[in-house]
């Protein structure tokens, strides 16, 4: 297990000026922030970081989605980070999240639902090494 993790604050969430309210969230379950970068991904850029995803019938969508704003991305840190950043974050369909989630109180809907969160300690490191260098941790 590791303690670290993972997260974006994605394109819905940055236009609709959310992204300090989310990182409050976030610094007030006690993560720390350990990288952070404001960014706007191409469509290459997030069709590599969700190739995973890329036989899906919603690759198209998400890919054009995660390219059409800025994201904010993080390494976050804090004790059993994946496990209680997915909680943070809550289900995946806002109308099934948690109250107090960062997903009941800012997403839209399924698709636009302003937070990314790494689902494993594997995808975590992979994912952050996607955005950061090195020398871009702390």
């Amino acid at each position: 297990m590791s303690n670290r993790t993972f997260t974006m604050i994605k394109p819905d969430a940055t236009s609709k000026g959310y992204t300090g309210g989310i990182t409050d969230i976030i610094l007030k379950a006690g993560f720390s922030i350990k990288a952070m970068k404001w960014i706007k991904l191409t469509a290459e850029q997030a069709g590599e970081f969700y190739a995973v995803h890329k036989e899906r019938p919603f690759y198209g969508e998400l890919v054009e989605f995660m390219s059409s704003g800025p994201i904010v991305a993080a390494i976050l840190e804090k004790e059993n980070a994946v496990a209680d950043f997915r909680k943070l974050i809550g289900a995946t369909n806002p109308a099934q999240a948690d109250e107090g989630t960062i997903r009941k109180i800012y997403a839209a809907s399924i698709g636009e639902n302003a937070v990314h969160g790494s689902d494993s300690d594997e995808n975590a490191v992979i994912e952050g090494d996607f955005f950061f260098s090195k020398l871009e941790r702390f």
